[in-house]
């Protein structure tokens, strides 16, 4: 009887062991008030637990249905920072006005996040010492030695890409590869995107960044080279009504342009789209602009300032605009070539290239 009930008390003592969710000792220098757990969801942030700072500790508890990305900030403070969390007991140190800089422990999957950032750190930290060598030696006129040592600063940027996209390849099972996938998704297309997907474990298949990307690869095989155009209707500058396929039609080559004011890399392209328009305007080349915009005057005096001068329409919804979520848009600037039929004849075309595409085209 003795040993059957050192037996119950044994089993007893190991259920009771058992870390049935999270708990989260936070530690930050200087934080008062309250600390937050939060995850993205849909574009919003939703909470998932607040605790007052206590001695300089606060103790965040619940569940999480598998490892995840959350963030973690100081209530009132703008800064967040990235830790995965499970169901153990994890510890958080730092200041809380450098909570970027927190270190975390006591969850594996942090722990392999934390290995590969360190590595594109210090990737990161060797180019941007190059890129400033670059701007001293452009500014001391040596043109050559800057030109050079941009080409390594390009040429280590793009290794740190070829690293992440190893990591989800080798990684097929890991709760990190979600994050990693969505990081490096923007300006791949549909095939490509579908075999990295395609590639992850069953169970990553099913974290909600992933579902949400298998929607973005259906969508992306819509609007592929060969595919025709969705054809669409929004609203010009003047609130009337347009429709892409009445603009396409009449053009030997429409350039579906999606951009906004507000977009800093699509202000300098402008430039280059409208000396290529001019170029090529009475050749039967056109330019659609989809403006991603929320504020109407600043839309009109992009138009005005960078001098536009083709069909724009927009529903002044940013990121939620209809077409560009139709077309799958997640960075800007963005564009598709599309002929007099609708189709598309090729995509991502900018500065020179974009040229060289709309010549070659209209020539044959």
């Amino acid at each position: 009887m003795r040993k059957y009930f050192v037996l119950i008390l044994g089993i007893a003592l190991f259920a009771c062991s058992q870390q049935k969710g999270f708990k989260i000792e936070v530690n930050l220098e200087g934080a008062e008030g309250k600390v937050v757990l939060e995850e993205r969801k849909d574009g919003a942030w939703v909470g998932v637990d607040t605790a007052d700072v206590v001695d300089g500790v606060a103790v965040l508890e619940g569940e999480v249905e598998n490892p995840g990305a959350y963030y973690l900030s100081v209530m009132g403070q703008r800064a967040k920072s990235l830790i995965f969390v499970e169901n153990t007991k994890m510890s958080v140190a730092g200041t809380a006005d450098s909570i970027s800089f927190m270190t975390v422990s006591g969850s594996a999957t942090h722990d392999e996040y934390s290995a590969l950032s360190e590595q594109l750190k210090q990737i990161s930290d060797e180019y941007m010492a190059l890129y400033q060598e670059s701007r001293a030696a452009s500014a001391a006129g040596d043109t050559a030695k800057a030109a050079d040592l941009m080409d390594k600063v390009e040429e280590m940027y793009e290794s740190t890409n070829t690293i992440q996209e190893e990591f989800v390849k080798d990684h097929p099972a890991s709760y990190v590869t979600p994050v990693i996938l969505g990081s490096i998704q923007y300006g791949k297309e549909a095939d490509e995107l579908e075999a990295l997907v395609n590639n992850l474990d069953p169970k990553i298949q099913e974290v909600p960044v992933i579902v949400d990307m298998k929607e973005k690869i259906a969508k992306l095989k819509k609007v592929a080279v060969g595919q025709t155009a969705p054809d669409f209707t929004q609203n010009d500058p003047d609130g009337n009504p347009v429709t892409f396929s009445d603009v396409y039609s009449q053009n030997e080559l429409t350039l579906l342009d999606f951009w906004a004011s507000w977009c800093g890399p699509c202000r300098r392209e402008n430039p280059n789209v409208v000396a290529v328009y001019n170029d090529f305007k009475d050749d039967g080349f056109s330019v659609f602009g989809v403006s991603l915009d929320r504020d109407k005057d600043a839309w009109l005096k992009g138009i005005e300032d960078d001098g536009l001068d083709w069909t724009q329409v927009s529903d002044l919804a940013y990121w939620n605009n209809t077409v560009a979520q139709e077309y799958a848009v997640q960075s800007i600037p963005q564009n598709l070539l599309v002929d007099k039929n609708g189709t598309i004849v090729a995509k991502n075309k900018r500065e020179e290239e974009l040229r060289e595409v709309v010549e070659e085209f209209l020539a044959d």
